[in-house]
């Protein structure tokens, strides 16, 4: 990995610590529309499964599991077939949970959509969801609020480009990016000196 890209990635994260999103915000991203869809397919599967097992039960044909003990109980052989429809059911919502969340993720924070989206479904599945797990590691940062003048600004900007406040301050010694916060440069013990606030007129 060279080093352009860590540093690179070290930005990424050091610039998403101005991220205060919770899970269950991070949830509503993920469309209405895709929740509603792998309900309606699960419940569908459930009515396809169930009815080939009672078809089998009345016919005395094969039912799920395919043990023959099973068939002096039916209520055994229904749970269990419920259960493997549920864990099919679970994994692919999973799936597609993650698909819609790259779409809308990326779209807000100024990334391509389908590009990321067809990198996780390509990477997604047999892969183990490593093209999700990347797209985290490497996503941008939201745009967020100058404090200065309160406009939106994209998170690779340096300075607002309404009111030119610095919005990532590097420390003066070794150039690397600090926090607002910090009185000390995590990096080579500079101190900072933080530009006081104008007063109130």
């Amino acid at each position: 990995m060279s080093d352009a890209f860590t540093e690179r990635l070290r930005l990424i994260r050091f610039r998403r610590k101005r991220e205060h999103s919770r899970f269950r915000d991070e949830l509503r991203i993920i469309p209405k529309w895709l929740v509603v869809m792998c309900l309606l397919l699960y419940i569908l599967a459930l009515i396809i499964g169930f009815s080939v097992n009672h078809y089998g039960f009345e016919t005395n044909g094969p039912v799920f599991p395919g043990d023959e003990s099973l068939r002096h109980d039916p209520e055994l052989s229904y749970f269990e077939l419920g259960g493997v429809i549920t864990l099919g059911a679970v994994a692919l919502s999973i799936l597609f949970f993650s698909f819609g969340y790259v779409y809308r993720d990326a779209k807000r924070r100024g990334m391509n959509p389908g590009l990321w989206t067809l990198l996780v479904l390509l990477l997604s599945g047999g892969y183990f969801f490593i093209g999700f797990i990347i797209y985290l590691l490497v996503r941008e940062p939201l745009p967020f609020t100058c404090p200065q003048c309160s406009a939106s600004v994209n998170a690779r900007f340096n300075f607002c480009p309404n009111c030119k406040c610095n919005l990532h301050p590097a420390c003066p010694q070794c150039q690397r990016e600090v926090s607002d916060t910090d009185k000390f440069c995590p990096y080579c013990a500079t101190e900072l000196a933080h530009p006081k606030p104008a007063p109130a007129a």
